[in-house]
């Protein structure tokens, strides 16, 4: 064949050269004149091939124009049958997502759209000549029915069809709840669901990010697009489970395109170039830096940092810093350098402080004078102290020099290089968080590149962050929520950031806000209720997202922050484990004709892109589908590569790769929104019955709240004691109350809770202050021991 093929092309070239001699030396044709005249007799033909083939001229076409736009990579082609038919059940995010569908199968696909789209002009031509299906659903029921006959028809003739089953293009970039147009398709036909999963589409121009279409640049070119098709699904019982398996798509396509990402420190060095001369970080200490002076400040502390303190074999760096520009910029230093930085955790005794330390082989740790004179910590001989102040004082003038001429000068390709970046894979360890201990000993939970990259990623896809936002980041950088999405994603997105160390001073929070016109903020409902109380409305005239995480976020608080400050708390959830983000709210979507809800109070919210949710029932893991209480599943990039120096508590909370229990019950109905109903640790179990404590807590916090108090302090919490009788009893650790433990039992009884869930009125312990992590989360530990203390076995019982 091979020999064939040569010889039939040279011979072509032979006639073609012996063509051009005899019409340029007998004819007298200059070469221009031939090659036009070579070119118009190329039209009638490429006319009759037109004709003779129209779909696969036009989808050459397209290919071509595509491959020069798209930079397209496809999984699992495989599971495209070969023969017969087949429906591809695919998400939607673009308005070329038919398109790309149809290019990238091995097979001919008919496409069901919508009619509006897909009747005149130009589309309409296209369509016809693709055997698009089209559905009218203005048209009513009957003309739905119809359409779905169509395809079924297709399928049972062999062809393969494909629906966006979500019923329109997504305006939140999450997976919205599934129709059940689809299983009237395949019923009866005993063809395989394919699911289909569109990836990195969100923000193109095409999809409906930042609220428009088209009228956007291009964020890269060619545009990076990842194709995945999955396994068959056979008779599936119900949308649900076609949703699941599209969403598990999104995750292995994340895992799958991770080696064709950038990490997150080759993002940092880009955004500071493009900020090169627009703020990028200031803080509370009135010190701003623009995009270009944070990436010659990160530089140059790597300089020094190297040539008088870290060896080149010293991997893990401790870093003792509040949020702030110094913290931030040693956290770059010590990332762009190729290690792992260990933010520690201040608000823990000084004993687990040593504890981290050692465990995580740590031998410098980087701090500042100035910040251990208010929070002292005694630390082991052998650890050796970086401070701030000493490292800026021994940086030489041939420190900063060099290093502006790298931030601004040099290549970043030759940048990278010499920094080792393009070394680093994106499966390295990255950071070492440690738990907050809530339940034991703080655990070191090891962070990979790109478990950041791919949390980072879904953060700025869900809350659609834009240039001219500015964050304010409140939350310490060793809790995983302002590691990730309070200081690596503003370096990774074209936005500014402003950090202030206390997130109680509500005063300066909100000066701040004001100042820099803040958009964003994340906190605790416990760090909102305080600038509820403090803060004035004008100084978060500017804020359009509040994330909110840790607690459960009471409906008061967020209609009275909503009826101040015009913004309605955005709920999340996450723990360290996880990046830590994996679900959140979004502000709904409202167009023309057009409504998708992004927000669901009392839930927090629906997975976010990426990354996927299941219940599964504790006790044998067999899933449990929607709208049933069970123990919530969290699978993603963004699972935590394992806990330091335990692979066998990595083995209890990860399962099949990817899938992290989270010890949380919760359920999630049908359009994805899930939630919390309580802590697999946080029930207890009597006389048989599962007791939610969290529920007790919320009704017992509402009925001692003092009506127009300033008081943001939890006032109590709820644990368990052992008990002979019935196994567990309740206890109720409370500061002091503003009406009786009778009073409170009275109105207990009234909110139709059932009578195992009251605790008894001996059951009350006064204490001066509730247990908490420096987080702002329930210390579960010094509660249970408190009660331990005063309840358990081997103590006297006692009655307020």
């Amino acid at each position: 064949n091979i020999a064939a093929s040569n010889f039939i092309v040279f011979s072509f070239i032979l006639g073609s050269s012996g063509l051009y001699y005899v019409l340029r030396e007998f004819v007298g044709l200059t070469p221009t004149m031939v090659f036009l005249g070579c070119g118009l007799v190329t039209v009638p033909i490429a006319v009759i091939v037109f004709r003779l083939i129209p779909k696969e001229t036009v989808r050459c076409l397209f290919w071509l124009m595509f491959r020069v736009l798209y930079k397209v990579r496809v999984f699992g082609s495989e599971h495209i049958p070969a023969t017969g038919g087949g429906l591809l059940v695919c998400n939607h995010v673009s308005w070329l997502d038919g398109i790309l569908l149809i290019l990238n199968s091995e097979r001919p696909v008919r496409m069901i759209a919508w009619a509006e789209y897909v009747s005149t002009g130009v589309s309409g031509w296209l369509a016809r000549l693709y055997g698009t299906i089209p559905i009218r659903p203005e048209d009513g029921p009957r003309a739905i029915v119809t359409a779905l006959n169509t395809a079924k028809a297709a399928i049972k003739n062999g062809e393969l069809v494909c629906i966006f089953a979500e019923g329109g293009i997504t305006r939140t970039g999450q997976l919205q709840p599934f129709q059940r147009g689809l299983l009237r398709i395949i019923d009866g036909t005993d063809a395989p669901v394919i699911p289909t999963y569109l990836d990195e589409l969100w923000g193109s121009i095409f999809s409906h990010r930042d609220g428009k279409i088209f009228w956007k640049r291009p964020r890269m070119w060619p545009y990076p697009v990842t194709i995945v098709f999955g396994e068959h699904l056979k008779n599936p019982d119900n949308v649900n489970e076609v949703r699941q398996a599209v969403e598990t798509l999104g995750v292995k396509a994340s895992i799958m395109r991770r080696n064709h990402e950038l990490i997150p420190a080759r993002m940092f060095l880009r955004k500071c170039r493009a900020a090169r001369s627009r703020l990028k970080i200031a803080d509370s200490s009135g010190q701003e830096l623009t995009g270009g002076k944070t990436l010659i400040g990160t530089l140059a502390i790597k300089r020094v940092l190297e040539r008088l303190w870290l060896k080149s074999d010293e991997k893990n760096v401790g870093i003792l810093l509040p949020p702030s520009n110094g913290g931030l910029l040693a956290n770059m230093a010590v990332t762009i350098s190729g290690r792992v930085s260990v933010n520690l955790n201040y608000t823990l005794s000084d004993k687990d402080i040593r504890y981290c330390i050692a465990e995580s082989g740590i031998r410098h740790v980087i701090t500042s004078r100035r910040f251990l004179e208010k929070k002292p910590v005694e630390f082991d001989p052998a650890t050796q102290i970086i401070f701030l102040e000493d490292v800026k004082e021994k940086m030489t003038g041939a420190d900063k020099a060099l290093s502006a001429i790298a931030a601004h000068a040099v290549p970043l390709c030759i940048l990278e290089r010499w920094l080792g970046l393009t070394r680093i894979k994106p499966t390295d360890l990255m950071t070492i968080i440690f738990s907050s201990g809530s339940t034991g000993q703080p655990k070191g939970v090891m962070l990979s590149h790109h478990n950041i990259s791919s949390n980072i990623s879904s953060g700025d896809q869900l809350f659609q962050i834009k240039r001219t936002d500015v964050i304010l980041g409140v939350l310490p950088f060793f809790h995983s929520f302002g590691h990730t999405l309070m200081m690596w994603l503003p370096m990774n997105v074209d936005c500014a950031a402003v950090y202030h160390f206390n997130p109680l001073d509500a005063r300066t929070v909100g000066e701040l806000a004001l100042k820099y016109k803040a958009t964003i903020i994340a906190a605790t409902p416990t760090f909102l209720k305080s600038y509820l109380k403090r803060c004035d409305k004008e100084q978060f005239a500017h804020l359009d997202l509040a994330i909110v995480g840790a607690e459960k976020l009471p409906q008061t608080l967020a209609d009275e922050f909503n009826a101040k400050f015009g913004v309605i708390p955005t709920e999340g959830y996450g723990c360290t484990e996880l990046s830590p983000l994996a679900a959140a709210n979004v502000p709904d979507h409202r167009s023309q004709g057009i409504t998708q809800v992004g927000t669901k109070l009392g839930t927090v919210g629906r997975a976010v892109p990426n990354v996927c949710a299941k219940i599964v029932d504790a006790d044998s893991f067999v899933e449990l589908g929607n709208n049933k209480p069970g123990l919530l599943l969290i699978g993603g990039p963004n699972v935590m590569q394992g806990y330091l120096n335990n692979p066998a508590k990595t083995a209890e909370v990860i399962r099949d790769g990817y899938w992290y229990n989270t010890g949380d019950i919760a359920e999630i109905d049908d359009d994805g929104f899930i939630k919390i109903t309580g802590r697999l640790s946080r029930f207890s179990k009597i006389a048989g019955e599962m007791v939610p404590h969290i529920r007790i807590e919320e009704e017992l916090a509402r009925i001692v709240e003092v009506p127009g108090s300033d008081e943001v302090e939890i006032k109590l919490a709820v644990t368990s004691v052992p008990d002979e009788k019935k196994g567990e009893r309740l206890i109720v650790l409370h500061k002091p109350l503003p009406k009786s433990v009778d009073e409170v039992l009275k109105e207990l009884g009234q909110c139709h809770l059932p009578n195992l869930w009251i605790p008894s009125a001996d059951s009350f312990l006064e204490v001066a202050s509730i247990p908490l992590l420096g987080t702002g989360k329930l210390d579960l530990k010094g509660i249970k021991d408190q009660a331990l203390n005063a309840f358990g076995p081997a103590a006297p019982g006692v009655s307020s």
